[in-house]
């Protein structure tokens, strides 16, 4: 089975958001149980292209419009991942520093173009085409209804939505930049009045699933307006919940934390990463240490943590770490709180790969108090970590976490609120004085099975399934 995924991001190469996570993992795990998977993404300007060799494997123009565009098929040389990548280079186009820029209608347009025009030169054509997100969105389309694809059309393309908020939007001024069509089928691009990549690859893919079963329920009434085409392609959609690498994800031979430990030494390698986080970012290590990463966005609730956390830090019985990016306002007022709750708060604004397993590792708690969250990775690192998590019921996190009030193992609330944050974080400050419980728990929510395989082999069954 020859499985070809197609993709804006790929972990470790590009990553933005979930979706590299996702695209870096999922190939790897199909490729443990038989399959062939590969991945195509666009070849940008970052720390892991200029750090790798490459290998020319094709080259040709594309048409995009009236423009004629030089594009090249790379391949790394050496073999630092465990599924095959290739880049579709175009040079004043693609290969830029940041995955997504305001020329995204062209940049991704002519990625999908060149990946068709490649895919159509291969002797052994892939038996499935996996598209990720809207940045591939038009490739269901153009295999189906473009003339040039026409010997394509009898390869099932699925598209798996990521996050439905974001759709690739276009004018209708740019309709003759796609492959030559019947333009009586013009209706599969349109979704209120313009090119919607999105809503024409849930028309057009043969499977379109979601990262989990509880995000597909939701978008039949919560999709930016897609509500009612999800709804009717409804019996060729699925929710597979996403899953972690393990591999990258595991306390016990993670490279970045500062101790190693897996659940017999739970205790003495989180009390490791604790004490240095505490030392490094002036916390009290004897409170229970509350955690948010993420981007600082309204999807995420961010924009309530600063009050939220300046009125739970009133009580000076906890300790709080932030990591993320993202509204500048945001970010400002969490800065603003170190200050004010000196020895108890701290922030680290940005990103740092290191620091973020290193506070899996170390806090107690993970706040997560989602609008939107299709899946949700944050909530398996820790749980993979010993790290409980406190989380909205909202799509992935409501298939992943169960409260502790209902038997299971984390924290739950129905609101995006200030009071439903500091609640659940007075919870789960309850929750720590139990420390039998507690201690137990932690070694609980170790052993629980989120990796990657048991999703792998969800889709390979929807792949076998479409014959």
């Amino acid at each position: 089975m020859k499985i070809i995924h197609i993709s804006a991001e790929c972990y470790p190469i590009a990553k933005v958001g979930g979706l590299a996570d996702v695209v870096g993992a999922l190939p790897k795990y199909q490729n443990e149980i038989g399959a062939n998977s590969a991945v195509i993404m666009p070849f940008y300007n970052t720390k892991f292209t200029q750090s790798h060799k490459f290998t020319l494997v094709y080259q040709a123009n594309l048409i995009l419009g009236n423009q004629e565009l030089n594009f090249d098929i790379l391949k790394i040389e050496d073999a630092v991942l465990e599924f095959d990548v290739f880049f579709v280079h175009v040079e004043d186009l693609l290969y830029t520093e940041s995955v997504y820029t305001d020329n995204d209608t062209n940049r991704f347009l002519a990625f999908q173009i060149a990946a068709l025009d490649w895919i159509l030169t291969l002797k052994k054509k892939p038996d499935y085409i996996h598209c990720h997100d809207h940045h591939t969105g038009l490739i269901p389309f153009m295999a189906q209804e473009s003339y040039k694809y026409e010997s394509l059309n009898k390869i099932p393309v699925i598209t798996t939505i990521h996050n439905a908020q974001y759709q690739g939007w276009m004018s209708y001024d740019n309709l003759y930049k796609i492959p030559e069509f019947n333009i009586e089928n013009v209706g599969l691009l349109m979704w209120d009045g313009m090119i919607n990549p999105l809503a024409a690859a849930i028309k057009c893919a043969w499977r379109v699933t979601t990262v989990s079963p509880s995000y597909m329920e939701e978008l039949k009434y919560s999709a930016n307006g897609l509500e009612s085409l999800l709804s009717h392609e409804s019996s060729k959609a699925v929710g597979i919940l996403n899953g972690i690498d393990s591999a990258v994800w595991n306390p016990e031979t993670d490279k970045f934390i500062i101790k190693n430990y897996k659940k017999t030494t739970v205790e003495s390698g989180k009390k490791a990463n604790k004490e240095w986080l505490c030392s490094q970012f002036n916390l009290d290590k004897s409170k229970p240490l509350f955690a948010f990463i993420g981007r600082l966005v309204g999807e995420k609730g961010a924009e309530l943590l600063p009050h939220a956390l300046d009125y739970a830090l009133r009580s000076k019985d906890i300790a709080v770490i932030v990591l993320g990016s993202g509204a500048k306002e945001t970010e400002k007022e969490l800065f603003d709180l170190i200050l004010k709750h000196k020895g108890n708060y701290n922030a680290f604004i940005g990103y740092d790969e290191k620091l973020s397993h290193i506070i899996y590792a170390g806090a107690d708690f993970l706040l997560m108090p989602s609008r939107v969250e299709p899946c949700g990775l944050n909530q398996m690192y820790s749980l993979r970590y010993g790290t409980v998590p406190i989380v909205r019921r909202i799509g992935g996190l409501k298939d992943t976490v169960v409260d502790i009030g209902d038997h299971g193992f984390g924290i739950c609330h129905n609101e995006v609120s200030e009071q439903d944050i500091v609640v659940a974080i007075n919870r789960g400050k309850e929750f720590y004085t139990q420390q039998k419980e507690f201690k137990a728990n932690r070694k609980y929510i170790m052993s629980i099975d989120h990796s990657w395989e048991v999703s792998a082999k969800a889709y390979i069954n929807l792949y076998n399934s479409i014959n």
